[in-house]
């Protein structure tokens, strides 16, 4: 019997997290969207693929939540999307009121699911699913370092002309305008790209990985990223059904590492089938650590906006 994986919202996000979990054949979907007919629509039309991408998976779309019981992972990408000019932390009140009404469904229905957030602002909307939903903070995580490390890793494998597979890079603090490439961390085959590229270079190549978003919003004119997006959920789904203890920079909840108390803000963490397993510190210069503070207390004044 195959695992289950639920996907909150069928817009592209959510149709590629789908489109990409069952050409892995890692499980059967369930789709589910407000919009009539939406869910239904691409979960048969992704069915229809199967024959030619050689995929046995079931996908099931709806309109309601009883489908989604019993679901290994449930991932939520419900929410407003970002327009020209939008900041991620726009879309706050919005979506906190969509993903709070998403977890008061899928949570009773999935007691033993993972939780994965990928609804904007992200942090913020970790956090508030994992105080609605009540699981336990291993197992509530949000995608947006995998996104933002392969930004950045992408940008610095176009600067020195070598394969996107010999750039390793993470991404810390909250994913917004004030996460934290750490170039100290990012290598090319081992090497350090601070022996590679001129602090000029690297400088401008951080830059364009924290506008990474706002740069296809703007591109587009309507709506947001979705094909990376969706790939960044796709390897965090593998790494947990597969319990391959994984190594990736996600939303997790903090008590203490990094010095931030009660917080999910972006970290490296080892991800296997019981959700976080662990959250791996890694050491940071004290300009990194203040950059990686100053992240961590503007994803704290969302939350506190939305506890007032």
């Amino acid at each position: 019997m195959r695992p289950k994986v639920t996907v909150i919202g069928a817009g592209n996000v959510g149709a590629s997290v789908a489109q990409y979990t069952v050409e892995k054949e890692l499980a059967d979907v369930v789709l589910v969207d407000i919009v009539d007919g939406l869910p239904q629509g691409k979960a048969l039309d992704l069915l229809e693929a199967g024959p030619i991408h050689r995929y046995d998976c079931r996908l099931v779309g709806s309109n309601e939540y009883n489908p989604t019981a019993d679901s290994d992972i449930v991932v939520i990408t419900a929410g407003l999307a970002r327009k020209p000019g939008m900041t991620r932390d726009d879309l706050l009140f919005k979506n906190a009121e969509i993903v709070g009404a998403v977890v008061n469904q899928v949570a009773p229905r999935s007691p033993n699911a993972i939780l994965i957030v990928v609804s904007n602002p992200l942090d913020a909307m970790t956090q508030l699913t994992w105080k609605r939903s009540r699981f336990p903070q291993e197992r509530v995580v949000g995608m947006a370092g995998i996104l933002d490390s392969a930004r950045f890793r992408t940008f610095v494998a176009q600067e020195l002309a070598v394969s996107v597979e010999n750039v390793s890079a993470f991404v810390l603090g909250g994913h917004g305008d004030t996460m934290v490439p750490v170039p100290r961390y990012c290598t090319v085959g081992g090497i350090p790209i601070t022996e590679l590229l001129s602090k000029e270079r690297i400088t401008a190549i951080v830059q364009r990985t924290r506008d990474g978003g706002a740069e296809i919003v703007n591109l587009l004119k309507s709506g947001g990223a979705y094909y990376a997006p969706g790939a960044a959920v796709t390897e965090m789904i593998e790494a947990i059904l597969k319990d391959k203890k994984k190594i990736l920079p996600c939303s997790a909840y903090l008590k203490g590492e990094y010095g931030v108390h009660g917080l999910f803000v972006g970290v490296p963490v080892k991800l296997g089938r019981r959700g976080i397993e662990q959250i791996v510190e890694v050491s940071l210069t004290p300009e990194e650590q203040a950059a990686f503070d100053k992240s961590a207390a503007a994803v704290r004044e969302l939350v506190e906006k939305l506890e007032q």
